[in-house]
């Protein structure tokens, strides 16, 4: 609950409708990562039912844009950002884990390879990374209310 001292402070002005820099970047980001992701699921289509020489640049691509996810993650503490964005911002570095998991961990004990869950996990980190980037974008472009 607010006092009246907080809610007069809370008052909007010309600035307080301006995106900080820091969040900005963070969406830059955000939204780079996410066409990532759509770039990696062109990339399996193709493979499967194209050509299978792309499942190489399937696997280039995750090499190298894993990396963003570790910035977003770094980024979401360093800035004030949200519980939920932080989540969102956490999940996704552990989901490209289980994702280099299933795909590379067959261990002989299970009945059937963990790979068989792997586009599962990639289909929840589209989620996710999608979510975070509809999320921050309020926060670039905040809407005013209607009454």
């Amino acid at each position: 609950m607010h006092s009246s001292s907080e809610a007069i402070k809370a008052v909007p002005t010309a600035d307080t409708h301006k995106p900080r820099f820091s969040i900005v970047g963070f969406y830059a980001v955000a939204v780079l990562f996410n066409l990532c992701l759509v770039a990696q699921l062109l990339t399996a289509g193709i493979a499967y039912f194209e050509n299978p020489s792309w499942w190489q640049v399937h696997g280039w691509l995750v090499r190298g844009y894993s990396g963003l996810s570790v910035v977003l993650l770094a980024w979401a503490y360093g800035a004030t950002f949200s519980r939920r964005i932080r989540i969102l911002a956490v999940s996704m570095p552990i989901l490209l884990g289980i994702q280099f998991l299933t795909i590379h961990w067959h261990p002989s004990f299970l009945p059937v390879s963990p790979a068989v869950i792997h586009p599962l996990v990639g289909f929840s980190l589209v989620s996710v990374s999608t979510t975070l980037v509809h999320r921050v974008w309020r926060l670039v472009s905040p809407t005013e209310d209607a009454g």
